[in-house]
């Protein structure tokens, strides 16, 4: 399943990032000692972006796990309201402080209702998993969603503000023990 496949279609721009990249491994940083990956350390993963469209007031990020054993997948993390100024997030950005977050980001409860970034978590022997780690370049500077709210409810919200989207998908496995 592709998250984006039921969206309009929107321009697209660049993202980079040190420890993700388009079909590869995520780096046991980037997983969830939370969940009880080994090695896990829930730590977001640097981001860097540029070529947004004209237009841009701000920015969303969101990681979503398509291939999670659940009829809605599993959001990872979901941080909005990001100046247009704003281009990169250090590795890290997503802890339970948003530490690394600008000013005025809200940082949304995700799937494990921890308003931070959790790490990705296949269950042993599902088979490799798709992380969506995405940009989104919205129409607005603040989307208006309560900091409680869901990531669904943030996508559903910023769907008719997206003017651009950069996608890395990366990938995690938990072998079967």
């Amino acid at each position: 399943m592709n998250p984006f496949a039921r969206l309009p279609e929107v321009s697209s721009f660049e993202l980079k990032s040190s420890a993700a990249a388009d079909n590869e491994a995520l780096p046991l940083a980037q997983h969830s000692g939370a969940f009880g990956i080994p090695g896990g350390q829930d730590i977001s993963p640097d981001l860097t972006w540029s070529g947004a469209p004209e237009g841009t007031k701000s920015f969303a990020v969101t990681v979503f796990d398509a291939d999670a054993p659940s009829m809605s997948g599993f959001w990872h993390w979901a941080v909005f309201n990001l100046p247009a100024t704003v281009t990169t997030l250090p590795a890290g950005a997503g802890d339970a402080v948003g530490s690394g977050l600008p000013q005025g980001a809200i940082q949304l409860p995700n799937d494990a209702r921890l308003p931070q970034y959790i790490g990705a978590a296949p269950p042993a022997g599902h088979g490799e998993h798709r992380y969506f780690i995405t940009v989104h370049a919205l129409d607005v500077e603040d989307l208006g969603v309560p900091a409680e709210g869901t990531p669904a409810y943030l996508n559903f919200t910023m769907a008719s503000h997206i003017l651009g989207r950069a996608t890395i998908v990366a990938t995690a496995e938990t072998p079967a023990s």
